[in-house]
Formats: structure tokens, C-alpha cells, sequence
């Protein structure tokens, strides 16, 4: 999970303080991971330290504030434009990538998923050559058997979880696409605006001679 790129995507939408970013990442995030203050201001501190955010005054309320400099955003566009790793599997982090890429600014939701549906489905291949194997290890009796089946399970973990990432990320794809189909019938189907004609002038006959 990075929390670092969290904060970063929501303090390219401007400046916040800690309080106001832990809120906005819970909610964004369904709170599934909770953060506390202190991790957020710690994590600040960092950002800040290595350029990627700077101390933007205060608001009414004498809350410290934080902006994102240059520095962070191309941080922040590195970071959506580079697949998660699987190979070395950080749970969650794809998650808070596609919900922080939601309205973001400059940035093709629809290239990410379809970037990562990539990268994805390499490392469960790879995954899948490692567990053939690992079986064969364990029929030929030439290993310890306590140790390859310990591997073998978590080589299926890592199978299962990407074979539902990947179908997750279909989905993701296709709800997308349906929404913006949705939007575009809706728009059709608004009634165009009506203009008032312009009133047809009076004709008044000449006066005779």
C-alpha cells in the first residue's frame, strides 16, 4: 500500500492538511485501510524532505497546509503510469491506484487497467511455470517435501489472487465502459433547447397619394 502516492493524488486536487487528508483518503479508500494522524503527518514530513511537497500556509482555522510541487506530480504520474509489481506482490496498492485515478487529471483510467490486465496476466503465468515445478519437485521425492508444499501453496495463492485481479480488472473495464454509454444516452435523450423564432415584422400599408 502507498500511502505516500495516496496523499500525493489528493493534494494534486490542492493544498490540505493532515486531518483533512486522512478523511479524504478513508473515504475515498471505503476505509479499508485506516490511517491515523500521525502516520499522515509523519508521512509528510517525508514527502516534504524529499521535495514532493511543500508547506502552503495556513487556513482560516490555523491548520498548517501542504501543496504538491512539480516534483510530486511527476512523482504521481509515475506512479499511475507504472504497473503495480506482482512479482513481488504489494496487496492493495492497485486499488487505491484505480480509485485515486478516478477524475484525476490527465490520466486514462482505462490505460491503466488495461496496463496492468498486462502485467498481470505475465506474473500468472510465471507463478503457474514455477508450480509445475514445484510439483514436479515433490513427485521426484529429490527435496524437502515440508518446504516445497509450503511453496506450492503460496505459489496457488499467488495464482488465485491474480486471476481474480485479472478479473477484476475486466469488470473495472466494462463498468467504464457502461457508465459512459450510460452518460452518452443520457445526454441524447435530453431535448435540444428551444430558440424563440423572431417575431414576424407588421407590414403597414403605404399611405395614398
Amino acid at each position: 500500500m502507498s500511502i505516500r502516492h495516496g496523499l500525493l493524488a489528493l493534494l494534486e486536487r490542492g493544498p490540505r492538511y493532515g486531518s483533512q487528508l486522512r478523511t479524504e483518503f478513508e473515504s475515498r479508500t471505503g476505509s479499508t485501510w485506516p490511517l491515523n494522524v500521525g502516520q499522515v503527518y509523519t508521512t509528510l514530513n517525508r514527502l516534504e524532505r524529499d521535495g514532493l511537497v511543500s508547506q502552503s500556509g495556513e487556513d482560516e482555522a490555523g491548520h498548517a497546509l501542504y501543496a504538491i510541487t512539480d516534483h510530486g506530480r511527476t512523482e504521481l504520474r509515475t506512479w499511475f503510469e507504472k504497473p503495480v509489481d506482482r512479482t513481488s506482490p504489494a496487496r492493495d496498492e492497485l486499488a487505491i491506484k484505480l480509485a485515486m485515478a478516478v477524475g484525476a487529471p490527465g490520466v486514462d483510467i482505462r490505460a491503466v487497467i488495461q496496463a496492468q490486465r498486462h502485467h498481470t496476466v505475465k506474473a500468472m503465468q510465471d507463478y503457474t511455470r514455477l508450480k509445475a515445478q514445484a510439483i514436479t519437485a515433490l513427485e521426484s521425492g529429490g527435496s524437502q517435501e515440508r518446504d516445497d508444499v509450503a511453496w506450492l501453496l503460496v505459489l496457488e495463492q499467488l495464482i488465485f489472487q491474480t486471476e481474480a485481479e485479472a478479473r477484476w480488472l475486466d469488470h473495472c473495464e466494462a463498468r467504464l465502459i457502461r457508465l459512459s454509454a450510460a452518460a452518452g444516452t443520457a445526454a441524447e435523450s435530453q431535448p435540444p433547447e428551444r430558440t424563440t423564432a423572431p417575431a414576424s415584422p407588421t407590414i403597414r400599408p403605404s399611405p395614398r397619394p
